[in-house]
């Protein structure tokens, strides 16, 4: 079992950064790739970032690439998305979200479990 909790969330102006947190409890932590998605309103659930156990490997859908980061610290049971550059496209609910596999895939049914959601708006 594995329970999430993101931070982190605001209101921003474009071009402005954040930094999520995602807090996860349960021994078995770095067991789990990690993934953040996001869901504005009206439009489906969608893969935003993801990382292995180790961290050693990571993914980005072309929308973020080159502006979020995501990185993890398995000692402190953390996920943290570095947003740069942020457009007022990005605007949503961001959730992290546990997949009991090494790597992350973009598939949101394929998690196990999934934190509350943390908003984010950017205005222009």
């Amino acid at each position: 079992q594995v329970q999430l909790v993101e931070s982190g969330g605001g209101l921003v102006q474009a071009g402005a950064s954040l930094r999520l947190s995602c807090a996860a409890s349960g021994r078995t932590f770095s067991s789990y790739a990690m993934g953040w998605f996001r869901q504005a309103p009206g439009k489906e659930r969608e893969f935003v970032a993801g990382i292995s156990w180790s961290g050693g490997s990571t993914y980005y859908a072309d929308s973020v690439k080159g502006r979020f980061t995501i990185s993890r610290d398995n000692a402190k049971n953390m996920v943290y998305l570095q947003m740069n550059s942020l457009k007022p496209e990005d605007t949503a609910v961001y959730y992290c979200a546990a997949d009991y596999k090494y790597y992350p895939v973009k598939s949101a049914h394929e998690y196990d479990y999934w934190g509350q959601g943390t908003q984010v708006t950017v205005s222009s």
